[in-house]
């Protein structure tokens, strides 16, 4: 009975037993550590894979690698570059702060506060001494980020202590940074737009009139240009930029509002005055550098302002995966390729390879992105009446990394545009392994001008067709329907033109014209509108 229970249960127990083994091995080994009377020819005797089991059993040691051992985020510290990873820093945040305080402050000022020119003055004295390490025991102290703050700034600045986010509520730094990055940050990404249209146009027009196959479902169609196809990827662009743009006029700050909108704290400092309560609204959005102040708001700026952001963002991303799509089915062709360094690697196995590795990157980022606006969505939909705080933590990571993400996008996509290498003799060995069964109406038709009949000439094309298809797809040979129709009397009437009768040039329709014209009448007018921006250089790039 024992030997049956055995020979039943005999892969369960040898579990069992591999397990005991590793177990005793890694005791074996630790506790040799600690003990001279166990000899290291013990441990010898072991075997290579006992060895290794006892070492994948252990614990990391707490000493090794002590500088990576918190997790780091790829889109920082692999993407990300300095300037919009700058917008979105401590700093750039935590001065903002500073800046609407003294804002706020300056404009309480002016319309009668008792505020003194000295503790203004200390304050934009003051303006980069953030003592973080503080600011960070405060908040541990009150639970409450902004609070630790105020006392960060009151402890350089004593004298304005008693003034520092006078009437204001936490929105109101909040609230108004973010409004303050997220305008930065369009405007990073707009100069990006602008510099991209602007490589991708010289490739329009380098290879306007260059035939290439055209794709619908993915199968040969009729003939475009490689120029024109380019500008399929720039009008997408086009219509992100003007988003972009609309988003930038159209933003507002979320201004000095109080509590739940009301405006009732600030009321209350201007004893019952409105109209000083509505220039302190105005003179502190207008000192801040903005326009637009939203007219209504709970505690919160509608957080539907976040949604038409992100849908912004996403819509960039969406034209940058459609374009490095294309590139990565092209480059499967090798008609195009993206830039490929010298001493680049495409694969770690397969020496060879050129793998369209920036496309592929930006197609991944893209994709996250355009995963962000649902998010914002349920955000905005789930705000309780004049605000709930389970928008805070989400809109941290969103809003962020939507920027971060577009950027090295944008980053990517001028990279790729600015080498991206057409092989025309394969580009054009396409076109000729489909163009005779397209060129044959053309000849169809020569051929009835001069006499022939309609109907027998298009059945022996059928046929010559059907064969010269089988040849390609049976035999794995190149199309010889134009053999075939050379050596058919049928067509002898265009037999002496039959080279001129398929040059691809002849098939692009206006093509090459409608790259001439969008150019001129839709990407220069953008362009010479911003020009200024063309100039502007990077002060990084993404190399990785």
């Amino acid at each position: 009975f024992f030997g049956e229970c055995m020979m039943i249960h005999k892969p369960i127990l040898a579990s069992v037993v591999y397990s005991f083994v590793i177990i005793a091995s890694a005791t074996f080994i630790y506790a040799s550590k600690d003990c001279p009377n166990i000899e290291n020819d013990e441990i010898n005797k072991m075997s290579n894979a006992d060895k290794f089991a006892s070492m994948l059993g252990a614990d990391f040691p707490e000493d090794a690698l002590p500088d990576h051992q918190v997790y780091e985020h790829p889109l920082v510290k692999r993407y990300a570059t300095k300037e919009m990873s700058f917008v979105w820093s401590p700093a750039m945040k935590f001065t903002t702060w500073r800046k609407l305080w003294i804002a706020l402050a300056t404009a309480e000022q002016e319309l009668g506060i008792e505020i003194s020119d000295e503790q203004l003055a200390e304050m934009r004295e003051k303006l980069y001494d953030v003592d973080f390490e503080f600011a960070a025991k405060m908040e541990s102290k009150f639970r409450h980020d902004v609070m630790g703050h105020v006392h960060a700034f009151g402890e350089v600045a004593p004298a304005a202590m008693p003034i520092i986010h006078l009437g204001a509520t936490s929105c109101y730094v909040g609230d108004n940074t973010d409004i303050v990055q997220i305008k930065d940050a369009l405007l990073l990404i707009k100069r990006k737009l602008v510099q991209t249209i602007s490589i991708m146009k010289e490739f329009a027009e380098k290879y306007r009139d260059l035939p290439t196959l055209g794709f619908t479902h993915y199968q040969p169609a009729q003939l475009t240009t490689v120029g024109k196809r380019c500008t399929l990827w720039m009008q997408d662009l086009l219509l992100d930029l003007n988003k972009i743009d609309r988003e930038i006029q159209d933003l507002p700050m979320r201004g000095v509002k109080g509590t739940t909108g009301t405006q009732g704290s600030f009321l209350e400092l201007f004893e019952g005055d409105h109209e000083k309560v509505k220039a302190l609204n105005k003179r502190v959005t207008e000192l801040m550098g903005f326009e637009k102040v939203i007219p209504v708001s709970g505690q919160t700026y509608t957080r539907k302002i976040d949604y038409s952001v992100l849908s912004a963002l996403s819509g960039v991303a969406q034209s940058a995966y459609k374009m490095c799509g294309d590139i990565r089915l092209l480059s499967n062709l090798k008609e195009v390729e993206e830039p490929f360094s010298k001493t680049q690697i495409g694969s770690s196995a397969m020496a060879y390879k050129r793998n369209p590795m920036r496309s592929e990157r930006v197609c991944s980022l893209a994709r996250y992105v355009m995963g962000l606006p649902p998010a914002a969505a349920h955000t905005h939909a789930n705000q309780w009446f004049e605000r709930t705080l389970d928008d805070s933590a989400i809109r941290r990571i969103i809003l962020p990394e939507g920027f971060l993400a577009v950027d090295v996008i944008l980053t990517m996509l001028s990279n790729i545009a600015d080498g991206l290498h057409v092989w025309p003799n394969v580009v054009r060995n396409h076109v000729m392994a489909e163009l005779p069964f397209m060129s044959t109406e053309v000849i169809l038709m020569e051929c009835v001008k001069a006499g022939g009949d309609r109907q027998e000439l298009h059945e022996a094309i059928r046929v010559h067709s059907m064969a010269a298809g089988a040849v390609v797809k049976g035999e794995g040979k190149p199309n010889d329907l134009m053999d075939r129709i050379a050596k058919d009397p049928l067509f002898k009437a265009v037999h002496d033109d039959l080279d001129r009768l398929i040059d691809p040039i002849l098939f692009v329709g206006r093509a090459p014209e409608q790259v001439d014209e969008f150019i001129e009448e839709e990407i220069k007018p953008v362009l010479e509108a911003n020009k200024e921006l063309l100039n502007v250089q990077s002060v990084d790039q993404v190399n990785v």
